[in-house]
């Protein structure tokens, strides 16, 4: 750990060092991110002050003298970079943390001493799977590693990788065996010491232009007849693949929940405007239309974080099923974030297609969440591996650890109990069918919510059944949208049993744990239109309940998170009412 290094710093730490997003005249805030982005960096100021709070830390485990113990916790503490900018949060670390997570796998004791050294010391380090040609397809990788007597020879191009320009080591997955199955035919390898190899062996390659994540230094690495050592294997040579898709359970939930900040600052800047934008008499938060649509980004924000943490503890609690809900949270979380952003874009209004003023960082984080969501893992690719693990899935017998939805702080991650494939005894499907349960716990909803509640307990009893009942073909990569339903379906029973399950925990804890009235009718209201259905919008009595619920938490300092931290933002006096005789009404050409 680099001195200086706060041992315990949290998000509150980073929060303040970081400062005031809205103030104009913060060199880490709003307006310095979005004049970053348009140069295609990042604030000075902002990686300063990761740089300060010992972010590389954060990635390495406490076993080996950092701070990374809990993935939830780890996402939670990465929340304030990416309520700034997603290209700081991304650019900054969490591909150093795709990187790492195979090696504190598979790797040897040196090597993970070695990489735990350069992350603690804010050296990033890139993880070079992506092939332009190959897409999310690791086993169709070209780039070959052929052996030699002392090592291997490295021949091939990695495009899209972040930091390559910059970074002095990097892991590359490489085909080694051309003659066996695409499953064993691929090894990592943690090339060190970049600048030290030949210079006709190594290039780094210009640097790629993007419409969203412009701060991203995404750029490419040649690789011609470059030597490097046996001592760069990491783990079984062939074992590659297999180890990279363990390793992708964190980067998911991480990168799920991560994704869940950009909407968090979006929706408070959107509130903030809604509350000092007059129109008709009236704020704009005040219109009918207006207060649905920021009610109901209220409410996907907290189906999203309910869904990617209750992802993340799965892999300390539930790891054997681990992969499978992993895929479901980064399936359905970017979706939620990103359709939750354009309701938001909407109440904007044109402010939203501006590039400065005080609410362009909503357009910023618009354009950057798709980005966010594509990672090494695209929805598609999640999709297929969660309707994979579909056919004969059922509830478990068994409630899951009461631990999943407590929040109560969990040991450190044990990497090697995940499992690429899990039982068909699934206890988020449990949480559901079981009316003794959770939903028992839930008390005496309404009858809607009942109704609610309802289809949901018949769909997590039956969805095994319906998946298995497709032709063998149709649940791989020859799978059509009949069949990609059913792990959407999947993904909103998870996003269900999430909720339901913190909704029942805070209850047996004495209180809906801080949850506005009707926050669960909502949330689950959000799942049934997800999933397709009309269903019925909600009611104005419960669009007020949120939006006062969240008026309380800007009040007091806190963010509009499902579990909220402090914040660091400067609320403007309430907007002075215009003189009646100024009020701007509607003309027959349309609005004013």
């Amino acid at each position: 750990m680099s001195a200086g290094t706060p041992a315990a710093a949290g998000p509150d730490a980073l929060e303040e060092l970081l400062g005031d997003p809205f103030d104009p005249a913060n060199p880490a805030g709003y307006r310095a991110a979005v004049d970053a982005d348009d140069a295609g960096s990042v604030a000075d100021a902002a990686t300063r002050a990761l740089d300060t709070w010992g972010a590389g830390a954060e990635f390495v485990p406490a076993s080996l003298g950092g701070r990374f113990t809990a993935v939830d916790e780890l996402a939670r503490r990465f929340r304030p970079a990416f309520r700034r900018d997603a290209g700081l949060g991304l650019g900054y670390g969490l591909t150093s943390l795709m990187a790492a997570l195979p090696v504190w796998t598979a790797g040897t004791g040196a090597q993970r001493e070695r990489l735990a050294a350069l992350l603690a010391a804010g050296h990033p380090v890139p993880v070079a799977f992506h092939e332009l040609g190959h897409g999310n397809d690791l086993s169709a990788n070209a780039l070959a590693a052929r052996p030699t007597a002392d090592g291997w020879l490295l021949d091939g191009t990695k495009q899209v990788i972040n930091n390559a320009d910059r970074a002095g080591a990097v892991l590359v997955l490489a085909r080694t065996r051309a003659d066996d199955g695409p499953e064993r035919a691929h090894t990592l390898l943690l090339v060190e010491d970049l600048d030290d190899l030949p210079a006709h062996g190594f290039t780094r390659l210009p640097r790629y232009r993007t419409t969203g994540l412009a701060g991203c230094r995404l750029a490419g690495l040649r690789f011609t007849g470059c030597p490097v050592p046996r001592s760069a294997t990491v783990g079984t040579v062939g074992h590659g693949v297999p180890t990279a898709l363990a390793a992708f359970q964190v980067s998911r939930c991480v990168t799920a929940a991560a994704s869940t900040s950009l909407l968090e600052a979006a929706l408070d800047a959107v509130l903030r405007f809604a509350g000092g934008r007059e129109l008709y008499g009236r704020t704009v938060a005040d219109l009918p239309h207006a207060r649905s649509l920021l009610a109901g980004a209220y409410a996907d924000l907290h189906l999203a974080q309910a869904t990617a943490t209750t992802a993340a503890r799965a892999l300390h609690l539930h790891p054997a099923g681990g992969a499978r809900i992993a895929a479901a949270a980064k399936y359905l979380v970017p979706l939620l974030v990103e359709d939750a952003l354009n309701d938001l874009a909407v109440v904007l209004g044109a402010r939203g297609y501006l590039r400065e003023g005080e609410y362009a960082i909503v357009g910023k984080h618009l354009r950057d969440a798709a980005g966010v969501s594509i990672g090494h893992a695209g929805g598609t690719s999640c999709a297929l591996t969660v309707l994979g693990q579909l056919p004969g899935l059922r509830p478990a017998a068994e409630p899951p650890d009461p631990d999943l939805f407590s929040g109560r702080p969990l040991p450190e991650l044990d990497l090697s109990r995940l499992r690429l494939t899990g039982p068909r005894a699934d206890p988020l499907l449990a949480v559901l069918a079981d009316p003794t349960g959770p939903a028992g716990a839930a008390g005496d909803p309404a009858p809607r919510t009942r109704e609610l509640l309802a289809g949901l307990t018949a769909a997590a009893r039956t969805i095994g059944a319906r998946a298995a009942a497709l032709p063998a073909a149709r649940r791989g990569v020859e799978a059509d949208h009949r069949a990609l339903a059913l792990a959407d379906e999947y993904a909103r029973l998870v996003a269900a049993a999430s909720c339901l399950g913190r909704y029942a925990a805070g209850r047996a804890d004495g209180s809906p744990g801080g949850l506005p009235p009707g926050w669960l009718d909502a949330v689950l209201r959000r799942v049934v239109r997800r999933r397709g259905r009309h269903g019925d919008p909600g009611s104005a009595t419960s669009d007020s309940a949120l939006l006062t619920h969240a008026a309380a938490r800007t009040a007091a300092g806190l963010s509009l998170d499902l579990d909220p931290d402090r914040v660091v933002r400067h609320r403007p006096h309430p907007p002075r009412r215009p003189h009646p005789s100024r009020v701007l009404t509607p003309t027959a050409g349309g609005t004013p």
